[in-house]
């Protein structure tokens, strides 16, 4: 059984544990399914927006698809929610992946 089905087995039992659906997203992201990745990643920022490290990865993941307006607001999302919940390291992370992106006015 792959990782991927291991997963998905995992996820019949817990259809809402954001963990196992970010490990879902990843090896999404391994197979070059980036529109079943993306599709995973939304769905835990809906479900759980306190779900730090999402917004890294989702951000990059619509960097590589071309989506940088939507990969903006995604960091700057993303930097909110981690500076409300005092997770220093992936404000920073978000900060470094938004300003490599451009600047405000860019995307304004």
């Amino acid at each position: 059984m792959s990782r991927k089905n291991q997963i998905e087995a995992m996820l019949a039992d817990a259809p809402k544990d954001s963990f196992l659906r970010f490990a879902l997203a990843k090896e999404y992201e391994k197979e070059g399914a980036d529109a079943g990745a993306k599709e995973v990643y939304e769905s835990i920022v809906a479900d759980d927006p306190d779900y730090p490290g999402t917004y890294y990865h989702l951000g990059k993941l619509l960097e590589k698809l071309g989506e940088d307006t939507e990969a903006w607001r995604v960091y700057t999302t993303g930097i909110d929610v981690t500076k409300r919940l005092g997770e220093t390291h992936a404000m920073s992370e978000l900060a470094g992946a938004r300003m490599e992106l451009g600047d405000e006015e860019d995307f304004a």
